[in-house]
C-alpha cells in the first residue's frame, strides 16, 4: 500500500497573520503575512527569529522596502555590524549597508582567480574572519538579471550529521584558518588570521555544525598540505550535496534573512556581465563581543 504524505502548507503564527512554508525539510522557508517596511510586534519578531533558528534561512517576497527600512528590520534582531569594506559613499548614509555588487567580481578578479586555483567552490559564511562573526544577515534584491544569479544555502548542521562516524572523529577538535587579510588590506583594514573549530556548536540551538569558509584560503592548523586538503575535501563534498541545500531564485522585492552560524552559502555567478546588485545588512552577535 502506498501512502501519500500531505504537503506542509505552512505554520500559522500566534497572531494568525504570519505563515512559514518550508522549502526543504531542514533548510529554507518562505515567510508570509508580514510587511517588513513596518516595525514588528514582539510576537512577530519572536516568530521570525524562531523560523530562522529552525530553517537557517527564511525568505520574504514582494517586500517594497528601501535601505533604511531594511536596516530597521535587521536592527530588531540585534545591533548592526559595519563591515570594513562597506562601499563609499554609502557608508556616509547608512554605515551598515554593504553592497554585494557584480562589479566586485572585476575589482577582486585576482582574489577570485586565487580561489579558483585552490579548487574550492566558495561556500562561505560572512565575517568568519572575525573572532566572533556576525550572527545574522539580511540581504535585499536591488538590481537583478532576468535569469540567473540564484543563491544556495547549506544546512551546516545536517552536513555534519551526514558524515560517517570516522570522519566526525577525525574532524573533531581541529581548527581551520579563515584568512581574509588580502581583501581587508585593500580597504585599509587589518585583522589577524583567525582559526575556528571545524566542528562548532551553535550557541542557541546547541547543534554541531561543519564550519569552513572555502573563500578564505582554508588550512587545517597543524596538518600538512595533503592531510589538510583530504579532510577539507570531506567537508566540501558535504556542502555540495543537494539534499543539504536550498536554492533561492531572486525576484524584485525579495529579501533573505539567515543564521550565519548555522548555514553557509554560495552565490551562483551565471549572469555574465549583468550589473547584479544586492544590499546586505549584518547583525552582530552578543553585545559584549561586538568589538572583537
Amino acid at each position: 500500500m502506498t501512502t501519500i504524505a500531505e504537503p506542509d502548507v505552512g505554520l500559522a503564527s500566534a497572531s494568525g497573520s504570519i505563515t512559514v512554508r518550508p522549502l526543504q525539510p531542514t533548510i529554507g522557508a518562505e515567510v508570509g503575512g508580514v510587511d517588513l517596511g513596518r516595525p514588528l510586534g514582539t510576537a512577530a519578531r519572536d516568530e521570525i527569529k524562531a523560523a530562522v533558528l529552525q530553517y537557517k534561512v527564511v525568505f520574504f517576497r514582494d517586500q517594497n522596502v528601501d535601505r533604511d527600512q531594511q536596516a530597521a528590520f535587521a536592527r530588531q534582531f540585534g545591533p548592526l555590524y559595519v563591515h570594513p569594506s562597506v562601499n563609499k559613499p554609502d557608508a556616509d548614509q547608512l554605515p551598515a549597508a554593504h553592497q554585494i555588487a557584480a562589479a566586485d567580481d572585476r575589482k577582486y578578479a585576482d582574489l577570485f582567480a586565487q580561489q579558483q586555483a585552490e579548487g574550492w567552490d566558495p561556500y562561505h559564511s560572512d565575517t568568519s574572519w572575525r573572532l566572533v562573526p556576525s550572527w545574522g544577515a539580511v540581504l535585499r534584491a536591488v538590481t537583478l538579471p532576468e535569469v540567473g544569479g540564484d543563491t544556495i544555502w547549506v544546512d551546516a548542521g545536517l552536513a555534519y550529521e551526514g558524515l560517517p562516524a570516522e570522519a566526525r572523529e577525525r574532524l573533531e577538535g581541529l581548527h581551520v584558518t579563515h584568512d581574509y587579510r588580502s581583501a581587508l588590506l585593500r580597504s585599509g583594514h587589518d585583522y589577524p588570521i583567525v582559526a575556528h573549530p571545524i566542528v562548532r556548536r551553535h550557541r542557541e540551538t546547541g547543534k554541531k555544525i561543519l564550519w569552513v569558509n572555502f573563500s578564505q584560503h582554508p588550512w587545517i592548523v597543524g596538518l600538512d598540505r595533503q592531510e589538510s586538503r583530504e579532510l577539507l575535501s570531506i567537508v566540501h563534498d558535504q556542502y555540495r550535496k543537494p539534499e543539504y541545500q536550498v536554492r533561492f531564485t531572486w525576484r524584485p522585492g525579495s529579501i533573505a534573512f539567515w543564521d550565519n552560524r548555522a548555514a553557509v552559502h554560495y552565490a551562483v555567478r551565471n549572469y555574465g556581465k549583468f550589473p547584479r546588485l544586492l544590499e546586505r545588512i549584518l547583525i552582530a552577535d552578543e553585545p559584549q563581543y561586538a568589538d572583537l
